[in-house]
């Protein structure tokens, strides 16, 4: 099972469509082996903190992936990493795209589930983009 967990308040986040919809995509993904990742629900303000300090960049971004690294104390072969999503982000492209909430976070969580399984869109020669829109069409994510 996936954890999913909700960190702020600002925006009503409904869990369960989003744990029905991470069992299948890690389930249709070959690429993630069918390992487990987490997703938490974050806010702008968190997500700003987080984009300072890994990136270095002073501003908020919708979705981040931090890869699981083991370690002596906990080998957990099993864990690909987690996924945070600024809620606020989320919503507002949502909107901007014309998608639902839902349609929305699905995109940012396969998004972020390809980053997880090492592809990276900023060195790669749009190969993470091409397959993020296959996922999405067998997928039916829109």
């Amino acid at each position: 099972m996936i954890d999913i967990v909700n960190l702020q308040r600002k925006v009503t986040v409904e869990i369960a469509p989003f744990r029905s919809f991470t069992d299948l995509l890690i389930a249709e993904l070959p690429e993630a082996g069918g390992r487990k990742f987490s997703v938490a629900f974050i806010s702008d303000v968190r997500m700003k903190q987080l984009n300072q300090m890994f990136r270095n960049i002073d501003s908020t971004t919708d979705v981040l992936s931090f890869p699981y690294e083991a370690d002596s104390f906990d080998p957990d072969q099993d864990n690909l990493g987690d996924i945070v999503i600024s809620a606020e982000q989320a919503k507002k492209q949502a909107v901007d795209n014309g998608l639902s909430f839902e349609g929305e976070v699905k995109q940012l969580i396969l998004h972020g589930l390809l980053h997880l399984c090492g592809l990276d869109h900023e060195n790669d020669n749009g190969e993470m983009n091409a397959r993020e829109l296959i996922v999405r069409d067998q997928l039916g994510i829109s």
